[in-house]
């Protein structure tokens, strides 16, 4: 969930394999995955930061099993219900129905002790986009297909009441994501509370279609078969601008720490918008495209001034930059993503 969050099933263990924790071998007992005769080797994995992960290998087989923390491993205060686990497994188990592959198989959820199971993908062939993408290594082509398969979703389960009332989380989206990005950033820039505190009440109030509501590139894995999506932990019934615009603002980031590649990111943008709107008949394209548009200023600020930060932009002047095109942009909102864009183009072309 926060910056720098690497899916544990898809990055290379830690040293130091163990038994693992009693509570978490109890549940995947109770799930039906223990092999009798066998003992669990758990090997911690990287990159949890809002769950404990692991690797686990249980008589020949291997599972990706998480364990959702109450209080998020960052340096600002940040405690999140753990019952959002339960949501994590019902989005795993729905988006597997809309198109098998576009996340890890759910094979067993303890909602009790906040763990769930899901298939482990090797990382050999399930490259983290976000590594790509840091590296400078940017295919507009699996952009794309990222925008695709996010508006598939969406476009799958817009409208849909069934869907709407299993995830109606509006309790736990809230403080996991509109409070720790949006509330946290205007606490911090008073004279844009505002704006930014109406982005947050409008978001809140918008339920169109099954949000992910953390759809960055560290939750993104390079599968032979397309994207793969992980850690719905912030699954909600809502806004869907908020996921489109939610993975926009990564890649604007990613110009600002490697302003060489800008090209590069912004076609990737591009691309990922276009492959988005293909999908968006569930209302009309250019009121999705107004709300992402509000919303990316508000989410650019919150990557260097909310309670995640973004940890490559390591400079005061590369973090006053995105500050500088954030605040210009909120008192007057524009009405597309390609705006925000080519602001930020402007501001990296003019520094």
């Amino acid at each position: 969930m926060a910056a720098g969050e690497r899916h544990g099933g898809m990055t290379e263990p830690e040293n130091g394999a163990a038994a693992g924790p009693a509570s978490v071998r109890r549940a995947l007992e109770g799930m039906g995955l223990a092999v009798p005769g066998a003992a669990p080797v758990f090997t911690p994995l990287t990159g949890g930061v809002s769950s404990d992960i692991w690797r686990v290998d249980w008589g020949g087989k291997s599972y990706c099993v998480k364990r959702a923390r109450a209080r998020l491993k960052v340096a600002a205060l940040w405690e999140a219900p753990v019952a959002r686990s339960r949501y994590e497994a019902r989005w795993l188990q729905t988006v597997g129905e809309i198109h098998a592959g576009a996340a890890p198989a759910l094979l067993g959820h303890d909602p009790e002790a906040g763990v769930l199971a899901m298939a482990y993908l090797p990382p050999a062939d399930h490259r983290l986009w976000k590594d790509a993408l840091l590296d400078g290594d940017c295919d507009a082509g699996f952009a794309a297909a990222v925008g695709s398969r996010l508006g598939e979703i969406h476009g799958r389960t817009a409208g849909r009441d069934d869907i709407a009332a299993a995830f109606d989380s509006d309790d736990i989206f809230y403080p996991i994501r509109l409070e720790p990005y949006l509330l946290e950033t205007a606490r911090r820039h008073p004279d844009l509370a505002a704006a930014l505190t109406a982005l947050a009440t409008e978001t809140a109030a918008t339920h169109k279609a099954l949000v992910h509501g953390d759809v960055s590139p560290k939750n993104i894995l390079m599968g032979p078969e397309g994207p793969v999506l992980l850690d719905a932990e912030c699954a909600w019934y809502g806004d869907p601008a908020f996921d489109l615009a939610f993975c926009l603002n990564h890649l604007l980031l990613k110009c600002v720490h490697r302003p060489a590649a800008t090209a590069a990111y912004l076609g990737a943008y591009d691309r990922l918008l276009a492959g988005y709107l293909d999908w968006v008949d569930w209302e009309p394209r250019a009121a999705l495209e107004r709300r992402a548009a509000r919303l990316l200023p508000g989410l650019l600020l919150a990557r260097v001034d909310g309670k995640s930060p973004v940890e490559y932009l390591t400079t005061a002047a590369d973090r006053d930059l995105v500050r500088q095109v954030a605040r210009s942009l909120l008192p007057t909102p524009v009405e597309k993503p390609a705006l925000v864009s080519t602001a930020l183009r402007e501001a990296l072309d003019n520094r």
